[in-house]
């Protein structure tokens, strides 16, 4: 599934055959993605016949999974390991971008690639596709100038299979303040009420666009949960936004609560229970490539924590719908994705390994 024209490819037409660029892939099989490099390892079929498709990722290992001299652009990244939810929060991919010290990219393995909570069926959106057992996928373009590295970090108590491809060009003429991809998850479980949950803290000082976000909500307790509306403040707003929506589940585009619509750019690709609207996981999500979110100086976004009590029957009024309003407490995660130039601000402090994983669903249910 490419990436929309919206995207800064740097690709011509299909057709086009002429181009600086050359086409490199990283994988076990090929760990530089050198010309002439893959496919040299030995199995018992002999050298060169699937000898490094896999390896086990022990208790605490970082893996290197590329470590490319630009200028480039990665295109597309596949993954797969443990279906287990756990798994999907414990390992942890990591980018960084031309030599800066702290990474851009910091996020769980199954929030980067798509889904809250470590578990989703298959889904495809403009950004990621995901298959039945976690065949992850995801297409945004990732520019550097001097280097590009990635990492994955196994964070749990016991090794974990990986399998993966990085595809990506070599020559691209990117400028020096090219944007490149940031990535930041964060979760608070649980959530404070009547403080909103930043699903991106601020960023400041250069320009950027917000591309959208990977959002989990865990009621925790009973009736409606997404009245809060999702606000961004932009360069000089104060106390009040420019951009002010009207509910949570209106700005990943339904209506009306949570209906299970993976669609192109926004939706949710798993509501735990279909005999609930107000109960049990969902997660959701929300592209911003053809309405893009721009800002010069500075940028924070933030959803509200506030619900809806249970009624017998539908308000007759807004007026009467009003006074249902609640503020609530329930457990939020976001895995937001933007592009900025570096040097850029470090990321917050990651959360660590038990607030990652803690009231994820139960393991079968990552394998049905």
């Amino acid at each position: 599934m490419p990436p929309s024209s919206e995207f800064p490819t740097g690709l011509g037409p299909l057709y086009e055959l002429t181009t600086p660029l050359e086409t490199r892939s990283i994988s076990f099989e090929n760990p530089t993605g050198a010309r002439g490099g893959g496919g040299r390892a030995a199995s018992p079929l002999g050298v060169g016949r699937k000898g490094a498709p896999a390896r086990f990722v022990a208790p605490g290992e970082t893996v290197d999974l590329a470590d490319i001299e630009g200028p480039g652009t990665i295109r597309h990244i596949w993954m797969t390991t443990s279906l287990t939810p756990e798994a999907m929060r414990g390992l942890v991919i990591r980018a960084w971008w031309e030599d800066q010290e702290h990474p851009s990219v910091e996020a769980p393995l199954g929030d980067f690639f798509g889904f809250a909570h470590g578990y989703t069926p298959p889904y495809e959106s403009e950004i990621h596709s995901v298959g039945e057992r976690n065949g992850l996928n995801i297409w945004l373009p990732m520019p550097f100038r001097k280097r590009a590295r990635l990492t994955l970090s196994n964070e749990l108590g016991k090794p974990t299979p990986l399998f993966y491809q990085i595809d990506y060009t070599l020559g691209d003429r990117h400028a020096a303040d090219v944007g490149r991809l940031h990535a930041l998850f964060r979760r608070e479980n649980p959530t404070t009420p009547g403080r909103d949950f930043e699903i991106l803290p601020q960023r400041r000082g250069q320009p950027g666009r917000y591309l959208g976000c990977v959002i989990g909500v865990r009621p925790l307790s009973p009736d409606w949960w997404g009245e809060g509306e999702v606000k961004m403040f932009l360069d000089d707003d104060g106390d009040f936004p420019t951009i002010a929506g009207t509910g949570a589940e209106d700005y990943v585009g339904l209506s009306f609560c949570i209906q299970q619509t993976p669609f192109r750019l926004h939706g949710a690709n798993w509501r735990e229970r279909d005999d609930r609207i107000d109960t049990g996981r969902v997660s959701m999500y929300r592209w911003h490539t053809l309405d893009p979110v721009f800002w010069r100086r500075e940028l924070k976004v933030t959803v509200q924590q506030i619900g809806l009590a249970a009624t017998s029957r539908p308000p007759a009024t807004f007026e009467a719908y009003a006074d249902l309003f609640r503020e609530r407490a329930d457990d939020w995660s976001a895995c937001s994705f933007w592009y900025e130039a570096t040097p850029s601000a470090p990321l917050p402090p990651f959360p660590p390994l038990a607030d990652r994983i803690a009231d994820l669903p139960p393991g079968h249910a990552a394998q049905t």
